[in-house]
């Protein structure tokens, strides 16, 4: 859940995943080996996620040999996190180190030139990558000296040779006490190098004095020189930065910042459209480096370090060159306008857009750590105090409440509270309906059964499923809610690992799921993984035509989730070994700034959307708020504590997600809602986990337990209505599916699924269905006929040809409900996937696929890959690979032909991928047979038929 969900914001991402390697103890007994070993070039560098380090502090150095030497490159670990080293042609890598300060190398031949990197997943593309070069001749670093600027015919201090600010005017305290003649200096950590020129360096306040803010302005001076150079170290921070300004305009030509290390580095300035115009240094840090967030710590690379600035007649060549590329740069902290609100205050402290208002509905006392809640047909909050969080307390010890709360009088306020349950053990997500209520409680889902007349449990807690994980307490099942097609859905996070069934199932009758989208039947009793991947999303919501769409953490927040698929994952491997690729976000933005990555931008990108944390969706569908808020999905970012608001735009197959303005700013630290939902008149209720700390921990003493908010969000237009849709008639609720408000849609889909099979209700719902213009309406009554049983498989099969890409799109899945179609049924899928203009439908046929028996696609996917408008669509391409791998074992020959007709140029080198796993002497056979041939039918000329990529 992002407070609760915040996923590891300050764990690095390797240690948070499933399993590391164990450490290198092989590596440093190897070191300590080879060091009577003599090497002609022996290189030692620091690995970070930022990239590998040179003692000069010059980033992803290229390392040089002459051809033949004996080399060896040491790597010793700069931070809690897996590495190694490896070279590219040469073949051969490291030891995985782990632990901080530990070390390991690969020595080698110097043949040829060749590309060391990080091997780890997503390193190398994180800048974890530099040049190794076979050069002739004398290998040296030496570089030409330059000559200090001069002014009035005396040589200026602009490295601080005279021991004061000669030359110099400073402002603020950060210049005050500011050379420094030893190394490390009194105010920089003792293990750090400054490596500086002459006998003073500058520094703003080092990591001791980081608080400090000032500038330095040296004297303006003539350029003399094309090329300038000066030493230049400290944070990588936009304010903490040195500036060459042109004195006559006060033009800053030239900035540079530190790159978050000590050493200083040289950074070579291009001066010649400015020879003989006069300049001057500006070395500025306004950056203060405090947190404003409690568990946050300060930053204290707030500072910047200074020297000998030169002039050159040529560009120097420096092998340490300070170059802007390798810098990362974090932009300043954001504001934190308040903390530790009262509720009222709360609510006065947002900032909603105009016509909007924001009321505060509930708090603490009377509701404390609201972890998950949901609506009734009365219009009721059902909410879930979560005080067993975030450790599942001993059986029979839980203290988890469901409250019910009520505004009777449509002041925005919940003025009538009543408990239903208690001692309740780790609840974390909640829907009411079909007879009770349902509840996320790892290891289990629960199920109440309810008189909800008299809002009495009517029995014990029933155990449904177990077998969920509590490895990680935030990612567990979460978020529970009531699909179009009358499953419950919900969500769970990456690290915590279910394998869920019925209670005493063998695991043979269990599923394993450890990161996606699951659903369950509630009359059938059935479990599904609907969507594997992602994070730990915490909120799924279903829009105008019932497509689904989750929220989450660390990696790109928002996904379409289509049955079946799989999509990028923060950690660890999908379940099918022959998965080779996912899908990617739909969005076309992230909510956080700076190249660092998403932790490093929390807390400094509210110009982005506030971090990388999201909790809660919402697609708003009531009828009440400006239309440009219909079918946005809104979501809030726990750090940046704001609610983010996405467009979803139909793109292909599926969507693209665009950034919009923040809907509006908590202006508080301590705010976390979890999640968000609308009511019959329209406004939106949300829940506030109100908490100083942002960010999960095992630990219960870091979290507040006494603190919790509920509040309302209203818009001028909305109007309060009292309803109980519990009592309207069956015909009453059939006409709620053509209400603008989708509330009023689910909330009476649901009471007519609990209700059962009406042959009335049947009859209404099909003239919906066949004469209505709208097609989101005819959805609704084909989803509501679903629920209620109302349609044959030929009625859904007659479906397939109706004018509308969505109900065509949705009959596929409905008729690929219970994984079996009939011959007749079947055909028409070969039909429609030949000669189907739509995507979407297209989408769905490929979805189906994966529900049918491998044996029954064929047909289907051969028609499918050949469509050429289809092979740089977002979905279609991944997701007809999944369908067609399970091929190759049933005919491998057959599984290749029809790889080498796909217009997708992955399909057919995936293919002989998975026929070479299959390992059996007839499906070498086959790959020998298909490479003798090199082509085969229908194959097209751009597949390769090497083998391909190693996953």
């Amino acid at each position: 859940m992002s407070m609760i969900r915040l996923t590891h914001m300050l764990v690095p991402l390797a240690l948070a995943m499933v399993t590391v390697p164990a450490q290198d103890t092989f590596a440093q007994k190897t070191n300590t080996a080879q060091t009577a070993e003599k090497f002609d070039r022996d290189y030692a560098l620091e690995a970070t996620m930022l990239g590998f380090f040179a003692k000069d502090g010059s980033r992803n150095p290229t390392l040089k040999a002459n051809k033949g030497d004996r080399v060896r490159i040491t790597i010793t670990n700069g931070e809690l996190m897996t590495h190694d080293i490896a070279l590219e042609k040469l073949g051969i890598k490291s030891k995985v180190i782990i632990e901080k300060g530990t070390s390991t190398s690969v020595t080698f031949k110097a043949e040829q030139s060749d590309t060391y990197f990080c091997s780890v997943p997503g390193h190398r593309a994180a800048g974890m990558v530099g040049s190794f070069e076979v050069v002739e001749g004398v290998i040296s670093n030496e570089t030409v000296a330059g000559q200090l600027p001069v002014k009035d015919g005396q040589q200026l201090n602009l490295g601080f040779e005279t021991g004061d600010l000669k030359n110099w005017t400073a402002t603020g305290d950060a210049f005050a006490n500011a050379l420094f003649s030893s190394d490390p200096s009194p105010v920089h950590e003792k293990e750090m190098n400054i490596g500086y020129e002459g006998k003073y360096f500058l520094s703003s306040g080092g990591t001791l004095n980081y608080k400090q803010t000032g500038t330095l302005t040296s004297v303006p001076f003539q350029v003399a020189q094309p090329f300038a150079a000066f030493r230049v170290s400290g944070g990588a921070l936009q304010d903490t930065r040195v500036e060459i300004v042109t004195a006559g305009d006060n033009k800053v030509i030239y900035h540079i910042t530190g790159q978050g290390r000590a050493t200083l580095q040289p950074a070579v300035v291009d001066l010649q459209p400015y020879l003989n115009k006069e300049i001057f240094i500006r070395i500025v840090d306004n950056e203060t480096g405090i947190s404003q967030i409690p568990y946050i710590a300060n930053d204290k690379w707030a500072h910047i370090n200074f020297d000998d600035f030169r002039f050159y007649a040529t560009r120097p060549d420096f092998p340490n060159e300070l170059k802007q590329k390798d810098i990362i740069i974090l932009p300043p902290l954001d504001p934190v306008l308040n903390a530790g609100l009262s509720g009222t205050e709360a609510a006065k402290a947002m900032t909603p857009p105009t016509g909007f208002k924001i009321t505060l509905a509930a708090a603490e006392p009377d509701i404390i750590r609201p972890i998950s809640f949901t609506l009734d047909s009365r219009g009721r909050l059902w909410v879930v105090e979560g005080h067993t969080y975030p450790v599942r307390a001993p059986e029979g010890q839980g203290r988890d409440k469901i409250l019910i709360f009520e505004d009777t009088n449509g002041d925005g306020t919940l003025d009538k509270r009543k408990v239903f349950a208690e001692n309740l053990n780790l609840i974390s997500g909640i829907e009411v309906g079909m007879g009770g209520v349902w509840l996320g409680s790892a290891p289990n889902l629960l199920f109440i059964p309810a008189d909800f007349k008299n809002d009495k449990p009517t029995g014990p807690p029933q155990i449904l499923l177990d077998g969920w994980g509590l490895e990680d307490t935030h990612e567990v099942l979460n978020n529970l809610r009531w699909g179009p097609d009358g499953w419950l859905y919900g969500t769970h996070g990456v690290f915590t690992h279910s394998n869920v069934g019925k209670p005493g199932a063998p695991d043979s009758e269990r599923t394993k799921i450890n990161a996606g989208v699951w659903r369950y039947h509630p009359t059938s009793h059935k479990f599904e993984v609907f969507a594997e991947g992602s994070s730990n999303p915490w909120g799924i919501d279903f829009n105008d035509y019932g497509h689904p769409f989750i929220t989450v953490c660390v990696i790109p927040h928002m996904y379409h989730i289509i049955q079946g698929a799989r999509y990028q994952r923060q950690a660890g491997k999908h379940f099918n070994p022959y998965t080779y690729d996912d899908i990617k976000t739909i969005a076309d933005h992230v909510h956080w700034v700076g190249e660092r990555g998403p932790h490093a931008g929390n807390f400094r990108s509210a110009s982005a959307g506030g971090g990388h944390a999201h909790a809660g969706a919402m697609i708003y569908l009531g009828n009440s708020w400006p239309k440009e808020y219909r079918n946005d999905i809104f979501m809030n970012n726990i750090n940046g504590a704001r609610l983010n608001v996405d467009h979803l735009t139909r793109s292909g197959s599926g969507y693209e997600a665009t950034h919009k303005n923040d809907f509006m700013a908590m202006n508080d630290s301590w705010s976390q809602w979890l999640n968000f939902k609308y009511d019959a008149s329209g406004s939106v209720w949300a829940i506030d986990w109100y908490d100083k700390n942002q960010c999960h921990s095992p630990n219960p003493d870091v979290h507040n337990k006494t603190m919790g908010r509920i509040f309302k969000i209203t818009h001028d237009n909305d109007k309060w209505v009292q309803v109980d849709l519990s009592k309207a008639s069956d015909m009453e609720l059939v006409n709620y599916q053509l209400n603008p408000n989708e509330w009023y849609v689910r909330q009476a889909r649901t009471i007519l699924q609990e209700r059962g099979p009406n042959k009335k209700v049947h009859k209404a719902l099909k003239e919906i269905l066949a004469k209505n213009p709208d097609e989101t309406r005819k959805l609704r009554a084909l989803w509501t006929l679903h629920v209620t049983r109302g349609l044959s498989e030929i009625e859904l099969a007659d479906l397939l040809s109706s004018d509308s890409e969505y109900i065509r799109s949705w009959s596929v899945q409905l008729l690929t409900e219970n994984k079996s179609v009939s011959p007749e049924t079947l055909k028409k899928f070969v039909d429609l996937a030949q000669k189907d203009n739509s995507k979407l439908v297209r989408l769905y046929l490929t979805s189906g696929m994966l529900r049918l028996d491998p044996a029954q696609r064929w047909d289907v996917l051969d028609a499918l890959v050949q469509k050429a408008e289809d092979k740089d669509d977002h979905n279609l391409p991944l997701l007809e690979w999944y369908a067609a791998e399970p091929l190759a074992p049933l005919d491998a020959k057959r599984a290749l032909q029809l790889a080498g007709k796909s217009q997708f140029p992955k399909m057919l080198p995936y293919m002989i991928q998975r026929v070479e796993a299959i390992g059996t002497e007839e499906s070498k056979k086959v790959l020998k047979d298909y490479n003798k041939v090199g082509k085969v039918e229908g194959q097209h000329e751009n597949h390769g038929t090497g083998t391909a990529m190693s996953h």
